[in-house]
């Protein structure tokens, strides 16, 4: 788990809107099995905490092969958090736990003023 050097992504790089307070990017891929397993804990993390947006983009699709290239993403899933401004806080690559995705929304802080 790594936190790269201040690196943002904005609403074009992702096709949605910001959370507002954060969000969670999973790149992966198709047939990928652990991105599924994934995407469920990522769901869990995301419905119990306000504010944070789950965006889903496949590595095969357009936005999700750019975005990969760009970040150096070499295996799915790998999964980003994003502070309110779009700053990554947070990189792993695999299945997150999650307690340690709560515990890393949590240390975001409260949401963006409007």
């Amino acid at each position: 788990m790594s936190v790269p050097d201040q690196q943002v992504l904005t609403p074009d790089d992702l096709g949605v809107p910001l959370g507002t307070r954060a969000t969670v990017v999973e790149l992966s891929s198709t047939f990928c099995q652990p991105c599924r397993m994934a995407r469920v804990v990522l769901q869990r993390a995301v419905e119990t905490t306000d504010g944070v947006r789950l965006v889903e983009l496949d590595v095969a699709g357009s936005r999700g092969e750019r975005l990969g290239a760009r970040l150096a993403v070499h295996s799915t899933p790998t999964v980003l958090v994003l502070d309110a401004h779009g700053r990554i806080v947070e990189r792993t690559a695999g299945v997150p736990r999650l307690a340690h995705v709560r515990a890393t929304l949590d240390a975001v802080g409260e949401p963006a003023a409007s």
